[in-house]
């Protein structure tokens, strides 16, 4: 009996050390620490990618046509390819550009710097607001401040094209239809942006770091723009671009505020040449044209403010 027990541990040793050496030789599914987890299947990556090319196909296609109809002239906008370029694309799309900057005296250039005023200036200044408002509402205490959120949430659920004739009778009364402020006024206010800078800031930007910012003798003021603003900066670029898009696309508020062609922004002027196609048909090819650089500095905005999404979002994994 003596002789066969260490036998027996021998054995079992053995067989324990083959169990785990055959775990170990079994694939693991990638991760970094080694662990198994599901397989992913092919199928499921496969009906993913596809539904991600149909989707991307769908939002692109209708940007590609505009591409190519842009470097076209009214004589071959028919008889060519519709969703390909004309042998001669490059010459037509200099004489459509020029054309298109110096038609009216170069009223098209006005009403891009409109809207850039419109989208860029406003969507700045409604940033830093809705910045202000959302910190305070998450940080400070006082009586009826979630009445007052409520008040900005019930704001989210309005849409703007309700709101545009109140505007227009508010602003009559004080003489200020067909002027600059009558566009630039409304939309300094993002009632969407206070509720996401409440959200953001509640959860992103610490209490400990306001109190040690207040005992080294930091103002309130210095502590939301030193502190706040740097913490919450992924909220106010998000901001900032939903402001940014939805004044530049904003159609009914000038439509019905704006009489002075030369106040425009551009999606309106780009209506009013639009609306005289049938009487003027080389408009055609400035109104495609047109809206073609107008999405020039949509473009230029998103991949410009993306990077800070990805120091933001970066930043925020490692607190």
């Amino acid at each position: 009996m003596s002789v066969n027990a260490p036998s027996r541990r021998d054995a079992k040793r053995d067989a324990t050390s083959a169990a785990d050496a055959r775990r170990a030789s079994r694939p693991t599914s990638g991760r970094p620490d080694g662990t198994r987890g599901p397989r992913e299947s092919v199928i499921s990556r496969s009906a993913a990618m596809l539904v991600m090319g149909v989707f991307t196909l769908y939002f692109l296609l209708p940007i590609f046509w505009l591409l190519v109809s842009s470097t076209k002239t009214v004589s071959n906008f028919n008889s060519t390819a519709p969703l390909w370029f004309s042998a001669t694309a490059i010459q037509d799309t200099i004489t459509n550009l020029g054309e298109l900057f110096t038609r009216q005296d170069g009223i098209y250039l006005r009403w891009m710097l409109n809207s850039i005023a419109y989208a860029g200036v406003a969507g700045l200044i409604g940033t830093v607001l809705s910045a202000m408002c959302g910190y305070a509402l998450a940080k400070y205490r006082f009586r009826g401040r979630e009445a007052l959120f409520n008040v900005f949430l019930g704001g989210v659920l309005v849409p703007a094209t309700a709101l545009a004739l109140p505007l227009f009778l508010i602003f009559s009364q004080v003489d200020l239809t067909d002027t600059f402020w009558s566009v630039f006024l409304p939309s300094i206010v993002s009632p969407f942006g206070v509720y996401l800078s409440r959200l953001f800031a509640a959860s992103s930007v610490p209490d400990e770091i306001i109190e040690a910012a207040r005992i080294d003798g930091s103002g309130e003021v210095r502590t939301f723009f030193t502190v706040a603003v740097r913490l919450m900066s992924p909220a106010l670029v998000t901001i900032f671009l939903f402001q940014f898009v939805a004044i530049w696309n904003n159609f009914f508020l000038p439509l019905v505020m704006l009489r002075d062609s030369s106040l425009f922004p551009v999606t309106l002027g780009l209506y009013t040449w639009n609306s005289s196609v049938n009487q003027y048909p080389d408009l055609r090819t400035m109104v495609l044209i047109g809206s073609f650089v107008s999405i020039i500095p949509l473009l230029v905005a998103f991949l410009s403010l993306q990077r800070f999404w990805r120091s933001g979002l970066g930043s925020g994994g490692l607190k």
